[in-house]
């Protein structure tokens, strides 16, 4: 009997220890009120101290949306409000949200492989420095390539032969850009720019054409980029522009199109390339004035550069959308690949690409994702992505958690950089898991 007797307490307490490790395990509810009061005062603080003009929040779960809101107007002369169907420039968000989507959407097809070689896909690399690196080491930015490549300064020269740019201003130098001073006597290259629409050229601003020949200069450009050591982590712009190409060449689609056949599967219309195509300028919030290539303040084309030579169709960057739009991606993959019992992205892809695979060597990347190392902000499992423009989206499978921030703080100028000095973005994130 006191064998039995000490086996129900043995059992008793094995069962009282799990229900009280299953109950630490649960998830948290989300206080609703308490999260938005947190969230509206770091917001109220932030256009107090002109961190940006003003911004769209979504946190979400799997299932729901938990907070939307929309907080004050396009730019500082506070003319128009920020609304729900405004869209913002996402700038490298549309590495995940538009390249690795369609990356993701494709392996699932066994369209394309992790393991597919550059230059075995796209014949201009073929017998090049960099004809061996994988889709996979694109998507982890394992190449070796330098981040970025200012492709359009080949295009601009000056008529009084002075550099391009200065650190003084001066009367040669009156306008700045970033954190350098513009020559007023800039000249465009004729040879590859017009100001007026011609055969075959390519758009890539509202009074600017691109002769297509240019791109040549770009891909030899690119071919030689592999200045780093191959197999170690360096983020860079080119990695999704060669993704871009490799996916393209496979398809006989341009990048454009393959994302657009996810999002109509979604459901969802606020996303998307080239937005004067799809919404009303009114509706675009305004990026950077831009002093230098542009000459012009930028609303409905692309912010990055590298980009706007593309055309505005990028892998690494050109996607328009608003927070609620991506409010539904964030739910498909929260749901593995599932929204609205529509199976749009394999649930192993997502896995596989979620993940971070070189954790061992010390990178937390996930393939296209953005990973971190665990801090006081980001879990392990957290994958999402930021961008330039001063937007952010993450989420946590842990507890089904999602939050998207979009701004526009490179308005009027990039160097605007106070958001990102007091881990505005981080600090709502970390509020949200808690």
């Amino acid at each position: 009997m006191k064998k039995i007797g000490v086996r129900i307490v043995l059992v008793f307490l094995i069962l009282l220890g799990i229900s009280c490790h299953s109950l630490k395990n649960s998830k948290k509810s989300f206080d609703t009120k308490q999260n938005e009061i947190y969230i509206d005062s770091m917001v109220n603080n932030a256009l107090e101290k002109e961190f940006f003009p003003g911004a769209q929040i979504v946190v979400g779960s799997k299932d729901s949306i938990l907070i939307l809101k929309n907080y004050g107007y396009h730019d500082y002369s506070k003319t128009e409000l920020v609304k729900i169907e405004d869209v913002y420039d996402l700038a490298s968000m549309s590495k995940v949200l538009g390249a690795t989507l369609v990356a993701m959407h494709l392996v699932g097809e066994d369209k394309i492989k992790l393991e597919d070689k550059l230059g075995d896909v796209v014949s201009v690399y073929k017998n090049t420095a960099i004809s061996d690196l994988t889709l996979f080491e694109l998507l982890t930015h394992t190449t070796g390539l330098k981040s970025g490549i200012v492709f359009y300064q080949s295009l601009l020269s000056t008529s009084d032969g002075l550099p391009l740019l200065s650190n003084q201003k001066s009367d040669n130098y009156p306008d700045l850009f970033d954190n350098m001073y513009v020559n007023k006597n800039i000249v465009y290259d004729t040879k590859y720019l017009s100001f007026k629409p011609k055969d075959n050229y390519v758009q890539v601003y509202k009074n600017m054409w691109l002769n297509p020949e240019f791109y040549k200069t770009v891909y030899e450009k690119i071919a030689v980029a592999n200045t780093n050591p191959r197999g170690k982590y360096l983020y860079s712009d080119l990695n999704l522009i060669l993704v871009q190409q490799m996916m393209e060449t496979k398809t006989g689609l341009k990048l454009d199109q393959l994302a657009k056949a996810i999002y109509d599967e979604l459901g969802i219309s606020k996303i998307g390339y080239n937005p004067l195509k799809w919404t009303s300028e009114q509706n675009v919030i305004p990026t950077e004035i831009d002093n230098f290539f542009r000459k012009d303040t930028i609303k409905g084309y692309v912010h990055d550069e590298a980009a706007t030579i593309l055309g505005g169709i990028s892998g690494n960057a050109g996607l328009f959308a608003n927070a609620q739009s991506i409010s539904v991606i964030c739910q498909m993959l929260l749901n593995k690949g599932k929204y609205q019992g529509k199976q749009i992205l394999k649930a192993k892809v997502v896995a596989t690409f979620t993940k971070s695979p070189l954790a061992k060597k010390g990178i937390y990347r996930g393939l296209g994702f953005d990973k971190r190392k665990p801090d006081e902000f980001y879990e392990k499992n957290n994958f999402g992505h930021t961008g330039f423009t001063g937007t952010f989206f993450f989420l946590n499978p842990n507890n089904d958690r999602f939050l998207i921030i979009l701004t526009n703080r490179v308005n009027p100028t990039r160097t605007n950089k106070l958001m990102y000095k007091d881990d505005f973005s981080p600090k709502i994130w970390k509020q949200i898991n808690n």
